[in-house]
């Protein structure tokens, strides 16, 4: 066999090439190798553990056999897609450790936070300290043991039997409504699971690990972004957990705790009910958000959140409900603030970094908020993006003295930016479409996947981009929101979770065409896949009417009135 790009294969050798160089392996009775021999070779060569690869166009496990003259990108934990293999990995790793340490145990993922992951846990009693360290010591073990995780494909049919015979009838209901009609299922020290993501081959690979006792459950924490071999450091997020525990709140007045709920509710066609009483929920939490503004008699609403969260919409249908409090408000774009692109900051690359806060001027912005707060009158100013420059307007401005200015910006919690503003005149607010809805127990949905997908459809719906061009970006905005915004999260005086319960099923009919038509060939390709595979686990809503037009899906989906 020849190939130009490694020559005459050698005998009793098989050649792949391996992070970009050709690499010679010893044949061991067979025409092949696996991933994780080649990866278990490799693993020194990488900041973190090694936890899937890239085979042509394609992203496999370990488990996956590599043929001579093949090539293969190795992932490591430092890799998105690597970290959520590690991720689930360690999580059957945990879900295993209870359930051998516990007769009767439910454990149930619900959400990230500080880095990890939090999921609570009924083991008949409260969890003790003794209990935290019983299940780091289990863990601990099965990943010494290095106990073999089994990948089993099978019809989806047959594999939701299994789940019904062992009286997991939540799972099977899951399994059997996906539209694809193989379904995995993992088996790992007797216990066996169905997860939608791909696993590492062994318990070998997740051995940095924390657990973290909080509140009803544990946060599990994986390794460090400074150092793989230790494990991140838990840092209690109160306010970002007390809006998750409203979420909760919110989704059992619904009865939808997970994805069955929801198919079965719009199955039944009562779809309607939940779309309803979803939105008054957000009216209601932007009512209270009005109200306490009024009562602190702020003038400078600082609003901050990461990319298709909801932003625009949210700051509209916040002014209506101040005006109902009596209080009047005026929008401010912080992008009019930039400073002029020739002094604009650059990143690594060279480009200009326009989320940096030292691409604002910061000065000028406070100057003419305190000349507004202190009843003077400023020039409106423009930011020309076509020619970079600032433009002067002439139109002048003021503000009443019981009136509000609302700055939405993703440095509106940056201290840096209000500075010079007296705190006692500022009211904070983060918005976040945190993600209310898991599949399963064990199966959770990323917030970051769902904005993502509300930006995919939006982009497409307004922008003119295919979802190639949206995923391409999509890297570039995750890395300044996390410069930018979730920093200072815990800055923010009140906090809004715009995602709503139902939306998947409805972006489902919008999104699913777009992702089907990424390039195969593409790099972009492995993300629009991996979205394709969760959002089949959901029915589809197809009627949206009834979505009002002041909701904030209409922001993506189309239809809106005051965006």
């Amino acid at each position: 066999m020849l190939n130009k790009q490694f020559g005459r294969f050698e005998m009793g050798v098989i050649e792949v090439k391996v992070d970009g160089k050709i690499e010679k392996f010893e044949r061991k009775n067979r025409d092949y190798l696996l991933l994780s021999e080649i990866a278990d070779e490799f693993n020194e060569a990488h900041d973190g553990v090694v936890t899937a690869a890239i085979k042509g166009k394609s992203i496999c496990d370990l488990y996956e056999k590599v043929y001579n003259g093949e090539e293969v990108e190795l992932l490591d934990f430092y890799n998105e897609d690597g970290a959520r293999v590690y991720f689930r990995g360690l999580s059957f790793v945990f879900i295993t450790a209870c359930r051998k340490l516990y007769e009767k145990v439910e454990v149930t993922v619900e959400h990230s936070l500080s880095n990890g992951v939090y999921y609570s846990m009924d083991i008949g009693r409260e969890l003790t300290d003794k209990d935290i360290e019983d299940i780091k010591n289990k863990m601990r073990n099965i990943v010494a043991e290095d106990c073999p995780i089994k990948k089993v494909v099978m019809d989806k049919l047959d594999a939701g039997q299994i789940f019904r015979i062992l009286s997991r009838e939540d799972k099977a209901e899951l399994i059997e409504n996906k539209d694809e009609e193989n379904a995995k299922i993992y088996v790992c020290e007797g216990y066996i699971d169905h997860f939608y993501g791909m696993m590492p081959p062994s318990t070998k690979y997740m051995d940095v690990f924390d657990v973290v006792k909080y509140k009803k459950g544990v946060v599990l924490m994986g390794p460090s972004e400074d150092d793989a071999l230790v494990p991140e450091k838990f840092i209690d997020q109160p306010k970002l957990s007390n809006i998750y525990d409203e979420s909760e709140d919110w989704a059992a007045k619904l009865g939808v705790m997970n994805v069955i709920d929801l198919n079965r509710i719009i199955e039944s066609g009562e779809s309607g009910d939940v779309i309803r009483t979803v939105e008054a929920l957000h009216e209601k939490k932007i009512s209270q958000i009005a109200d306490m503004i009024k009562e602190r008699n702020s003038r400078v609403i600082l609003i901050a959140a990461p990319s298709s969260s909801g932003k625009t919409s949210f700051a509209h249908r916040l002014s209506i409900q101040m005006r109902v409090s009596g209080v009047k408000s005026r929008a401010i774009s912080l992008d009019d603030y930039f400073i002029e692109r020739e002094h604009t900051p650059r990143k690594a690359d060279g480009s200009y970094d326009y989320e940096s806060i030292n691409a604002i001027d910061v000065e000028k912005f406070n100057e003419d908020m305190n000349t507004l707060l202190s009843g003077g009158e400023i020039e409106i100013i423009r930011y020309d993006f076509k020619t970079g420059k600032r433009v002067f307007t002439g139109e002048m401005m003021s503000i009443g003295e019981n009136e509000s200015i609302i700055i939405e910006g993703i440095h509106g919690l940056n201290p840096k930016l209000t500075a010079h503003i007296d705190d006692s005149k500022k009211f904070r607010i983060y918005i976040s479409a945190l993600t209310q809805i898991n599949l399963d127990s064990h199966n959770r949905i990323p917030t970051t996947d769902l904005r993502l997908i509300r930006r995919i459809v939006r982009d497409s719906n307004f922008r003119g981009y295919s979802a190639e061009e949206t995923i391409k970006s999509w890297k570039n905005v995750r890395e300044g929101e996390k410069e930018n915004i979730f920093p200072y999260q815990e800055e923010a005086d009140a906090m809004f979770n715009s995602a709503c319960v139902y939306e998947i099923s409805v972006l489902k009919k919008y999104v699913e065409p777009l992702l089907k038509e990424v390039d195969p060939e593409s790099v972009e390709y492995i993300e629009a896949a991996r979205i394709l595979s969760f959002i089949q686990y959901f029915a589809m809503i197809e009627d949206v009417s009834d979505i009002p037009s002041t909701s904030i899906v209409r922001e993506f989906i189309g239809g809106s009135k005051i965006v």
